[in-house]
């Protein structure tokens, strides 16, 4: 051990700044405590609580030793409690966080400060200590600490994560004067929580603004717009050519999610501008900015080039995998998709939810009905996986495309959570092509119990009654989409204008 050879039977000040430096873990804490118990130093407690301000708490083990040596000292300072206090916040060990500032409360020759509430404060907002805040929240008020900027930050983010998002504004708007980090703390907490809309008016009131202000904006309307509203993606790309327009370069995180907010839109011209701009400022690709790339890639359409990307990665984890699977399985490369899955298994990486996504889907696109059932049963089997709703959707898909229509309304009915309309409507097509009405009809019913006001419903069981001759049925649903007022809704597409979509 390093720290052997270093101790000498007098500890100086050069050796104790040594020690500063080569203590890494509970096990040379634990040597150096013993040395110091066993030499019966007049300095020890002083040396401990050193070493304990620079000790690494980076795991559980090394967290409930420290504690140990902790308590062993007679009077730690409110720098020594703060520590501590700070570490379980940082290995999530909340209980103990908040136990330890109890036990600060009440020492009566020490004082809290702003940094021990803050901390705290920031314990109750991540492990949702609703009670504890609100407690604590009144300490601060007590102390005389609500118009410290330190605390004021804490509580925010500590109400926005309790949902409270009024209680969070109030206690922003007493800032006297905010900083950049507490704007920054607030915009993140909305954006977290999905008021996008709240999150975007703080960033156009901001006096300044840094590339972490950006960051959180972007990733903001990116995370949004992949699920819910693609003109949150395209708002991404505006705020990435703002942001470019106030002469902030982009970085690792800006990259990613625009690159998120290209494969959502299916921005080609977009996304290989910014692949060019990685290229030409040498930006390493490490794992996430690859699977990024080969994302967009794959989304846009463009296999060649997100195959290129992917064999060029140095290193691939599950979701690199994934998202080359994915794409192949998207664009008809079926063959190609299971043959890169059956790599990534022989490279021990274990396959999760979305792998398997792209491979029941590689099954359905050429018709590979046993080796979809053989996949499907080996995510619980194999992999400890147990199947989704999107995997059973999938399962569907492939029975449908088969023609095995009956196998898939059993399946259905079987299955262990009630089908949602993306399933019902899986067998409703199928009907169409395979002309059968009965199914039509009772898989209708399901997706309009779901979903009584979607147009689409309607028109395709229209069409099914149409195809089937029965012209008055076909006028019934007709009438029907009358009576309650359902339109058909006018469908759309897109273009790149200006590296917008």
């Amino acid at each position: 051990m390093r720290i052997r050879s270093i101790l000498p039977h007098n500890l100086t000040k050069a050796t104790e700044h040594k020690l500063m430096f080569l203590i890494h873990d509970s096990k040379e804490l634990q040597y150096i405590h013993a040395f110091l118990l066993k030499t019966s130093l007049h300095s020890n407690n002083f040396i401990i609580a050193k070493l304990l301000r620079n000790f690494p708490f980076n795991s559980s083990g090394n967290l409930r030793y420290a504690r140990t040596v902790f308590d062993e000292l007679p009077n730690p300072d409110t720098f020594l409690w703060n520590t501590m206090i700070r570490a379980c916040l940082n290995l999530q060990n909340y209980d103990e966080c908040l136990s330890l500032f109890r036990r600060l409360r009440r020492q009566d020759n020490l004082f809290i400060d702003s940094f021990s509430l803050s901390v705290v404060v920031q314990a109750c907002g991540r492990s949702n200590f609703v009670q504890n805040g609100q407690t604590i929240h009144t300490q601060v008020l007590k102390l005389g600490f609500d118009r410290d900027l330190f605390v004021q930050t804490g509580l925010t983010e500590m109400y926005v994560k309790f949902g409270w998002v009024e209680f969070a504004r109030k206690v922003f708007g007493e800032m006297k004067h905010p900083d950049l980090v507490s704007y920054n703390v607030l915009l993140a907490e909305y954006v977290r929580i999905g008021e996008i809309d709240f999150a975007r008016q703080l960033f156009d009131k901001m006096p300044q603004r840094d590339l972490v202000s950006w960051n959180i904006m972007i990733h903001g309307y990116t995370s949004l717009g992949c699920c819910s509203n693609r003109s949150l993606s395209n708002e991404a790309l505006r705020l990435f050519d703002e942001m470019q327009l106030a002469k902030l370069l982009p970085d690792k995180i800006t990259i990613v999610s625009v690159l998120s907010a290209c494969g959502d839109l299916g921005a080609l011209r977009v996304g290989k501008t910014v692949h060019k701009y990685i290229k030409m400022n040498q930006i390493e690709i490490d794992i996430k900015l690859g699977t990024s790339l080969v994302n967009m890639y794959a989304k846009c359409g463009d296999i060649a080039n997100a195959s290129y990307v992917f064999n060029e990665m140095k290193s691939k984890d599950v979701f690199s995998w994934s998202a080359m699977i994915m794409g192949l399985a998207n664009h008809g490369y079926g063959g190609a998709a299971l043959d890169h899955f059956h790599a990534m298994i022989y490279e021990g990486i274990k396959p999760n939810g979305v792998t398997f996504i792209g491979v029941l889907s590689a099954c359905s696109h050429i018709g590979l009905v046993n080796s979809g059932w053989k996949y499907f049963n080996s995510m619980r089997d194999a992999y400890g996986l147990e199947p989704e709703v999107e995997h059973y959707g999938c399962m569907v898909d492939i029975l449908c495309r088969a023609g095995h229509l009956n196998a898939a309304r059993n399946f259905i009915r079987n299955m262990p959570f009630k089908p949602d309309a993306i399933i019902w409507r899986t067998l409703l097509n199928a009907c169409k092509i395979y002309k059968n009405l009965e199914l039509a009809e009772e898989a209708t019913s399901q997706i309009l119990s779901l979903e009584a006001h979607n147009d689409g419903n309607y028109v395709l069981l229209s069409n099914i009654y149409l195809q089937g001759n029965k012209w008055e049925e076909s006028v019934n649903i007709r009438r029907k989409m009358n009576e309650i007022s359902i339109q058909k809704v006018v469908g759309n597409s897109s273009i790149e204008v200006d590296n917008l979509v």
